[in-house]
Order: structure tokens, then C-alpha cells, then sequence
């Protein structure tokens, strides 16, 4: 009788180390690419702060703020923006309004641009980050959240993935989304306006929701 050819016990251990092998490269990878876009965000953070502080250094102002920006006669002549700032040291507005270039949060990217401290053209509004949200500028953010948060200035994160909150606020903060000069808060939906919605705390993010990350500067 013929006998079956068969895998020995030597060839089956070596297929295993191999699958395992690969699986924990895959692992690896997925914790990498993790760890870079918190990283992103992070850096984006710091660089947007950064300009912000260096153009009220230069121009004695705030960027949207700014009473000598805006319109066709501003700072720079014939801006997009058409709002001339209050110049009373906040920045007013949504900080996500798309486009809307009445408001001192939308046209503070413009600001920045034009002075030549953010890149990307002057009309493409708010920057996006690696977690396909957007930016925003703003005096006024999460109202519930505003007395926890250090700071008069205020720059935010919309759409940042659950899973990224808490590494995010370990890298800029001290890890609680509800506490310090970081906080975070569920994404916004259409039932809900004024940021009124209030700071997470660690045990209650969820890794595959929406959330709005504010940082006070």
C-alpha cells in the first residue's frame, strides 16, 4: 500500500513561526501608522499655535482679529475676507464653519497665510488633518468645556477617531480628555449646537466614534 505524504511536525512548527511572524509585522505596522497620524495631528497642533503667537508678535493683533486685516482695502489689499476684526484680543466664531468668510475663526487662516506663517493658498480655508477632519481657530470653544480648559486662545480638532483621543492627550496633556490644557468631547451632530456638549473622560471613549479635541494655548 501506498503511503500519504504528509507534513512533519519540524515543517508544521516552521509554517506556524513564519504566520506568526508575519502576523506580528502586520501588528507592528498597524501600531506604527497609529502612532504617526496621533504624532501628525500633534505637530499640526503645535505649528498652528506657533503661527498664531508669531503673527500677534509681528502685527499686534490676532490673526481674524486683526482691525488693519479684511477686505479690499486690508493689511495685504483685496483680501477674500470681508470681516475687519473687533481687535478685542479674541477670535470670534465657529471654528468649523465651512467657507464663511464673515467670521474672524474662517478668516484667521487667511491671516496666517497671507503673513506667510501657514502654508497652502489663502483661500483654502481651515487645514485639514491626518484624520480627514479639519482645524479651527476659535476664543470660544465646548462652553462646558472652556472652564477646564487652560488658556485664551483655543485650537481644535474635529472628526479625530476615539482610538487617537487618548494618545493624543498623553502626548500634549496628561492623558484625561476632561481635564488640563487638553479636553475632548463627542462629534457634534445636526441635534446639536454651541458646542455645548461636554469633556469625555478616558473610560467612556469609544475607539470607532467621532471627536472634537480642543487645546488652550
Amino acid at each position: 500500500m501506498k503511503r500519504q505524504a504528509g507534513f512533519t511536525l519540524v515543517e508544521i512548527a516552521i509554517v506556524l513561526v513564519i504566520i506568526g511572524l508575519l502576523l506580528g509585522g502586520v501588528l507592528k505596522g498597524q501600531e506604527l501608522i497609529e502612532s504617526a497620524k496621533v504624532k501628525n495631528i500633534a505637530q499640526d497642533m503645535r505649528s498652528i499655535s506657533v503661527a498664531v503667537l508669531t503673527y500677534q508678535d509681528k502685527y499686534r493683533a490676532l490673526p481674524g482679529d486683526d482691525t488693519k486685516a479684511g477686505g479690499a482695502t486690508g493689511r495685504w489689499g483685496a483680501e477674500a475676507c470681508s470681516v475687519t476684526g473687533a481687535g478685542n484680543g479674541v477670535i470670534d466664531g465657529d471654528p468649523f464653519a465651512a467657507k464663511d468668510s464673515s467670521t474672524e475663526s474662517f478668516c484667521a487662516w487667511e491671516h496666517l497665510r497671507r503673513a506667510g506663517l501657514l502654508t497652502g493658498e489663502v483661500t483654502d480655508g481651515n487645514p485639514k488633518h491626518t484624520d480627514l477632519g479639519i482645524f479651527g481657530l476659535t476664543s470660544s470653544p465646548i462652553s462646558s468645556a472652556k472652564t477646564r480648559l487652560r488658556g485664551v486662545l483655543y485650537i481644535c480638532a474635529n472628526n479625530v477617531r476615539g482610538r487617537r483621543v487618548i494618545p493624543l492627550d498623553a502626548l500634549m496633556d496628561d492623558g484625561d480628555p476632561a481635564t488640563g490644557s487638553m479636553v475632548a468631547t463627542k462629534e457634534l451632530t445636526a441635534a446639536d449646537s454651541g458646542f455645548t456638549l461636554a469633556p469625555v473622560s478616558s473610560g467612556t471613549v469609544v475607539d470607532g466614534d467621532s471627536y472634537i479635541v480642543c487645546m488652550g494655548f
